[in-house]
């Protein structure tokens, strides 16, 4: 593969050689060759102020609908592709686990049941899949949300609220759209303002919308602001969510009716929001794939979300993150992170922008996992990858979902130290790490001055025949990275949640610290296809800055009971790494 870095908008000058495995470098540029997205600013559509959410949640009730036995969020087959020849992957950590008897990884300080797809059931009547387990942590508060329901739980694992669905979060909205369970939730717990928002798009059409929920006060079960944005008649799946320091960031992956496809980046005004203001604005870039190149937007961009105390330095742009793989056929002639800066400022007359700051190569990895096996009668399916234990007709295997060219969420940044500093942003991504074997990819990217650069990556896929994947990673106060995944392989591991982490001062590219488990699975998923969650969550406590927060989802039992799939269920686990105390 030749190594090289495209930058589309202005030519840089970054070295960080720190060796194949752990950084990549930034040398040399080409001029953009396609049109600045435009900014089109507009407002909310709707709002209004919701009565407390434990009395709306107390007071909802649904008609179970006719839906088939399980429904499928989003449904959409994978597309089968052609799997080249394993080529090897260069950052793959081959050793760095800790002697015995210094700092390990430790157990997990509190874990306890989350929602489960059973909550669909009693709800609705059906079941759904995949979960898309997310959740975040305040300081009294953790709150998840899943495909269709959430609920709020206090920090020791006590429910306070739910399982409820998700259209009561809009429950008497102006916007009927909003009110409807409608799928792929995000939930963040903004930490410089005390405040949760919550979201999810619409499905209805023509006209579709994101539908965003801030509390009204730290308090999860009381009241909203509660907003719908219009997409048009583009349809934002897979939206994305982050905390910036005066805006709320947005991403989706959007289609139109007559097959247009493009990359949409918002950035919501978060003053107004804060108080309720129902003028509050919205800036919107669509990407669109006719006009940019393909490989650079690829299935999705993660926008930047801050943990910790500190704030972006003035006016900064807000990171938006992607990832391309040249064996995919989108065009990509190099493995590499894309890196789009998101700039607004809010005034009477707002001036926004988005830029193209380059294609920075990685280490060699393959996306493009062998999957594709027949499953029963159905032809072969992108989806079908993972085996589980015991099902030995070859017909149930999980999707790895690594052939979406974007990194899997969170883009969880970070600022270190006051001038003289630097800015620190980790993600991951599932690759095929070894032959037939799922690994997790996992990144952090420094910017220092306002340049990029690939800072150390890593793949961790210890040798044991146990797929990793579906990862999400976070670092605490400290710069110790924490990361959490699903697991399962196609003999005795069932898919269960597993996490590592490393401190800060060890060898760049190698999670050291072994490897902890939140939750061991005792059943396989028997469904009518093979769709694992599209994300899993990695979270900081903003009490400590210290404590990690992980949810993600499990199995524990097997089989067909009576006509009724058995469902998923999800787990909230919390842990400490070594060495993280004090204040930040």
């Amino acid at each position: 593969m030749q190594k090289k870095i495209l930058t589309l908008n202005r030519t840089i000058a970054i070295v960080s050689l720190i060796g194949l495995s752990t950084a990549a470098s930034a040398q040399i540029s080409h001029q953009q060759k396609f049109p600045a997205p435009a900014a089109k600013f507009s407002k909310a559509v709707a709002f209004d102020v919701s009565a407390p959410m434990r009395e709306l949640a107390a007071a909802r009730k649904i008609t179970r609908s006719a839906f088939p036995e399980e429904r499928e969020i989003r449904p959409e087959r994978g597309e089968v592709t052609p799997n080249s020849k394993y080529s090897g992957d260069k950052a793959l950590q081959t050793g760095g686990l800790r002697p015995s008897g210094t700092f390990a990884i430790a157990p997990p300080l509190l874990t306890f049941e989350g929602l489960s797809n059973q909550d669909n059931f009693e709800t609705f009547g059906f079941r759904v899949a995949p979960p898309d387990p997310v959740g975040d942590v305040g300081p009294n508060h953790y709150v998840e949300m899943i495909n269709l329901v959430f609920a709020v739980y206090d920090k020791t694992g006590h429910r306070l609220l739910g399982p409820t669905d998700t259209g009561t979060l809009w429950a008497g909205f102006s916007l009927p759209d909003c009110t409807d369970p409608s799928g792929d939730p995000v939930v963040l717990y903004d930490q410089f303002a005390d405040r949760w928002l919550l979201s999810q798009f619409t499905t209805r059409g023509p006209i579709y919308y994101n539908c965003v929920a801030i509390s009204q006060t730290g308090d999860p079960t009381g009241a909203y602001f509660r907003y719908a944005f219009s997409t048009g008649p583009f349809f934002p799946d897979y939206p994305k969510y982050g905390v910036w320091k005066k805006s709320y960031l947005l991403t989706s992956r959007d289609f139109g009716n007559a097959g247009e496809y493009g990359i949409s980046a918002y950035a919501l005004e978060k003053s107004k929001m804060l108080v309720g203001n129902p003028n509050a604005r919205a800036v919107h870039f669509f990407l669109d794939s006719a006009v940019v190149p393909l490989n650079l937007i690829g299935d999705g961009l993660l926008p930047a979300d801050i943990d910790g105390s500190k704030l972006p330095t003035g006016t900064v742009p807000a990171p938006l993150v992607g990832t391309q793989d040249d064996d995919i056929p989108y065009g990509a002639t190099v493995d590499a992170l894309n890196i789009w800066d998101l700039s607004v400022v809010w005034k009477q007359t707002p001036i926004a922008s988005i830029t193209f700051r380059g294609s920075f190569e990685t280490a060699p990895f393959d996306s493009n996992f062998p999957c594709g096996v027949v499953t029963g009668s159905l032809p072969p399916d992108a989806r079908d990858c993972l085996p589980e234990p015991g099902v030995t007709d070859g017909s149930r295997f999980l999707d790895i979902l690594s052939y979406r060219q974007r990194p899997t969420w969170r883009l969880a940044y970070r600022k270190f130290g006051g001038a003289g500093g630097y800015e620190s942003m980790v993600t991951n991504q599932s690759v095929e790490a070894q032959p037939g074997i799922a690994g997790v990819r996992w990144y952090e990217i420094r910017r220092v001055d306002g340049d990029y650069s690939i800072y150390q990556q890593g793949t961790f896929a210890p040798d044991d025949g146990v797929h990793r994947w579906m990862g999400s990673i976070a670092q605490d106060h400290a710069g110790n990275l924490g990361l959490g995944y699903s697991v399962v392989n196609g003999l005795d591991v069932f898919p269960g949640i597993r996490y590592t982490g490393r401190l800060k001062g060890d060898t760049l590219g190698e999670m050291t610290l072994g490897e902890g488990t939140i939750r061991n699975g005792s059943g396989v998923q028997v469904t009518v296809n093979s769709r694992w969650g599209d994300y899993t969550s990695m979270n900081v406590d903003p009490t400590d800055d210290c404590t990690l927060w992980y949810v993600n989802e499990y199995y524990q039992l097997s089989g067909i009971i009576g006509v009724n799939t058995v469902p998923f269920q999800t787990r909230i686990g919390s842990f400490r790494l070594p060495s993280c105390g004090g204040s930040e």
